[in-house]
């Protein structure tokens, strides 16, 4: 395939554009004409090399250039046509080279592939022929025979082929013809023959007009005045020693280092004889690497010799006598590589940051290193530290891919910094290092976990609500969103009402507050179980049990269970005469819904009718006679007894005890009603009542003393003949038995008793294991209006409540 463009005046270029060969290896190559302007297209490469266009942009399809030079085409990714970037001038790039080759790589990822572009620069006639001077100059004797010959200095075109010189045409004259001669590398030269013997008399001087012309189309000329001086006798130009000269220069050598020495002889005598030496049409580049010595011959270096940029020179050399005869030969410096360039390494493309969680032999980076020595000084070994799980995996020619060998764990690492190592194989060797710094991205794989197995937390009962009691605090070593915790209680039942009522967790802190006041004495402890969330996607979360344990206040009085603070009756024991010191009459009982020493109870007589008659225990309840009975004591006894537990402030609760010292109910007078008048307004009722009672006081007195004697004559079982027994379930449940507590101590044991057919009419027989107990035949059975006489109102006294009557049956548990 072939491009045509013509061009006007000075220039015009044929190009011709062509794919010449597929290789095995995904290579290509394509033949353009240099100058071609940015844009054009050179080929389609997608096509050429059987890729998909659709998948060039995914795939980030790229032209990269050997050696990281300038790169002067790209692909369009949209059609897959491989497109100039950047002007491309054969003479620049390649030289008087007749093969003009730019080597460009098409690089394509996931996966990694690479193809090799060869660009064939055509050359184009865009130079016309130039003289190194504005004037030749010659001395010739007149004396010169006919068909001598003269060399003209070459026009130097920059084109090649066709393109440079390939004539040269002389101005009509009478005395010079022109000779142009091919030499074997098809250089053209051209040589002044004397076709009339000149006559300096006639002419001094001549002034010829020679013109060099190439073979482009259109073409182009240079041209040259040649000055001709008719002398005398120079017969003889300069001859070198050798045609071509060749050396061998190693790459960096130090300025001043002779190359070659080149040496031309003339065979004249005199001024005619004196050889110079020059540079023949010697580029810029060239003059600031090499000197000549003009007279001596010898090449010295005078710039940076660079193997990688150029790795052959040819020089042209003139050597000129006196009389302006000269002679040329060619100089070949081949320069010799040395490893003075260590390797270059890219990063062509690199994932960052790598999910914590890809599986070992990941892909994640791609690197390409580069050496621009030749040979064995260009053999790279790359590699990368150990103890990381990453290795290098040789891919395409100078490409390695950069892949996972374990697992990542970004808990444990989260950030790598990865030091690549690439080395020649020079003598020395070179090295270089790149640092290459990857991050782990962060995947939901850790669940929270809470600081503790386990928590206890301890609240005092009757609690403000909204108090903190206890925290719990779980940590989760993800980052971000992944590792933040959020709390919330797990839905359970305390006592049969939702945990949330009476707890509540903050979501943000772990803070447990309390919803509601707690009660020690509605239940002691409970255990919820607090989750511990995190953010994550899917979340993750795991779950802690928290122990809440209720401690005891002092928040409730002692009870009185005997005598019974209840209805409007009272009680009374009988005590007989004979009772010794330290005889058992009765007992207080009284429990305490607290626990612990707030639960102590002791008890205490605050007030008595003879207070040194009775004495109470501490902490058993029991009243106990101190002294003997005499006759003296008066035969009803008050007691108020105070019962007070230990806590802090301590609480108490007071009941009556009502006692009666007698023997039998003979002895016993009438009685008034003992209770108190709830209101005053009572008052008159009561007067009216004892009058009617006066009427018939005598009356009752004999009826109750036939009945005394009645009943003693059967067994004191029969006085209690229609009693309901109370049994010992009456008492409270979850009161403990605990000695000296002020619950009844296990070795008494009481039967309670209440009478049938009034409510006011209440008895208490005591019976105890105990000798000095009370015998249970003593136990009176009257009602409250009988024992008015004896006890009368104490004004002093508590309201008397509904009794209680207690007999041995069996001990008290809980």
């Amino acid at each position: 395939m072939s491009y045509g463009f013509g061009l006007t005046l000075d220039f015009f270029a044929v190009v011709f554009l062509s794919l010449a060969l597929r290789f095995a290896s995904g290579d290509v190559t394509y033949s353009l004409a240099e100058e071609m302007k940015r844009g054009s297209v050179i080929g389609n490469v997608a096509k050429d090399l059987g890729l998909e266009t659709r998948t060039l942009s995914s795939r980030k399809a790229r032209i990269d250039t050997e050696g990281n030079g300038k790169r002067y085409c790209d692909v369009n990714l949209n059609t897959g046509d491989l497109i100039v970037a950047d002007r491309m001038d054969r003479e620049g790039l390649c030289g008087k080279k007749a093969s003009c080759v730019l080597k460009e790589e098409l690089v394509l990822e996931n996966p990694l592939e690479l193809h090799r572009i060869s660009l064939h620069i055509q050359d184009i006639n865009d130079n016309s022929p130039q003289f190194i001077e504005n004037m030749i100059s010659f001395e010739i004797r007149e004396s010169a025979v006919k068909g001598a010959r003269f060399l003209l200095n070459e026009a130097h075109d920059a084109d090649i082929g066709s393109n440079t010189v390939q004539t040269y045409k002389l101005q009509r004259n009478e005395h010079f013809s022109l000779d142009v001669n091919t030499e074997g590398a098809g250089r053209k030269h051209s040589e002044l023959v004397l076709e009339k013997e000149l006559d300096r008399e006639q002419e001094k001087e001549l002034d010829l007009l020679l013109t060099a012309v190439d073979g482009g189309n259109p073409q182009k000329s240079g041209s040259v005045v040649i000055h001709v001086t008719v002398l005398d006798a120079n017969d003889n130009a300069p001859v070198f020693s050798q045609t071509v000269y060749k050396a061998s220069l190693p790459e960096n050598s130090p300025p001043d280092t002779v190359v070659v020495t080149v040496s031309a002889t003339d065979a004249d005598e005199g001024p005619n004889g004196h050889v110079v030496y020059d540079f023949d049409h010697l580029s810029d580049e060239y003059v600031a690497l090499y000197s000549l010595d003009n007279k001596a011959g010898e090449i010295r270096v005078t710039g940076q010799i660079d193997y990688e940029t150029e790795p052959s020179y040819e020089l042209r050399i003139r050597a000129k006598d006196g009389a302006g005869l000269t002679s040329y030969c060619t100089v070949i410096i081949d320069i010799t590589d040395v490893n003075d360039n260590a390797p270059v390494i890219n990063l062509i493309s690199l994932i960052n940051p790598v999910p914590e969680n890809v599986p070992p032999g990941t892909e994640v980076g791609i690197i390409n290193v580069q050496d621009r020595d030749s040979e064995k000084n260009r053999q790279v070994h790359s590699s990368i530290q150990q103890n990381l799980p990453f290795k290098l995996v040789p891919s395409i020619k100078n490409y390695y891919s950069l892949v996972t060998t374990g697992p990542l764990d970004r808990e444990l690492v989260s950030d790598y910094n990865i030091t690549i190592t690439a080395t020649d194989e020079g003598s020395p060797p070179l090295s270089s290092s790149k640092s290459v710094h990857l991050s782990v991205a962060d995947v939901n794989d850790n669940p929270p976990v809470f600081e503790e197995q386990s928590y206890k937390a301890y609240v005092t009962e009757n609690n403000k609500p909204g108090s903190t009691f206890c925290s719990v605090s779980a940590l989760d070593p993800d980052w971000r969103q992944n590792g933040t915790v959020i709390y919330s209680l797990l839905p359970a039942e305390v006592n049969g009402a939702p945990v949330s009522s009476y707890l509540s967790v903050n979501g943000d802190t772990g803070l447990i507050h309390a919803v509601r006041s707690l009660d020690y004495e509605q239940f002691r402890s409970f255990k919820v179980h607090v989750m511990a969330r995190d953010n994550g996607s899917p979340p993750l979360s795991s779950n802690v049990t928290v122990s809440v344990f209720i401690t005891d206040v002092n928040d409730n009085s002692p009870q009185i269970l005997y005598p019974a603070p209840e209805g409007h009756s009272f009680m009374t024991e009988l005590v007989p005469k004979a009772a010794h010191g330290g005889s058992l009459v009765s007992k207080v009982i009284a429990v305490d819904a607290d626990s612990g020493q707030n639960a102590w109870l002791s008890y205490h007589i605050v007030k008595s009718t003879d207070p040194g008659l009775f004495t109470i225990g501490l902490h058993s309840g029991e009243i106990r006679t101190q002294r003997d009975i005499s006759e003296s004591d008066n035969m009803k006894q008050n007691l108020i007894v105070a019962v007070k537990d230990n806590g802090q402030p301590s609480l108490s609760a007071t009941c009556s005890m009502y006692l009666l010292i007698s023997d039998n109910l003979a002895e016993v007078p009438e009685l008034k009603d003992m209770s108190y008048d709830e209101t005053n307004s009572k008052l008159t009722s009561y007067l009216i009542i004892a009058l009617v009672s006066v009427s018939t006081f005598f009356l009752t007195f004999i009826i109750v003393i036939l009945g005394v004697r009645f009943c003693r004559r059967r067994k004191p079982r029969l006085l209690f003949d229609g009693a309901v027994a109370i049994p010992s379930a009456y008492l409270p449940p979850n009161y403990a038995e605990v000695d000296g507590t002020g619950t009844l101590r296990s070795t008494y044991n009481y039967d309670a008793y209440l009478t049938t057919g009034s409510r006011t009419s209440d008895f208490k027989f005591v019976r105890s294991y105990n000798d000095n107990t009370l015998p249970a035949d003593q136990t009176l059975k009257k009602s409250p209006t009988d024992f008015t006489e004896v006890f009368g109102n104490f004004d002093e006294s508590p309201e008397v409540s509904p009794s209680i009557f207690v007999s041995a049956t069996r001990p008290f548990a809980r």
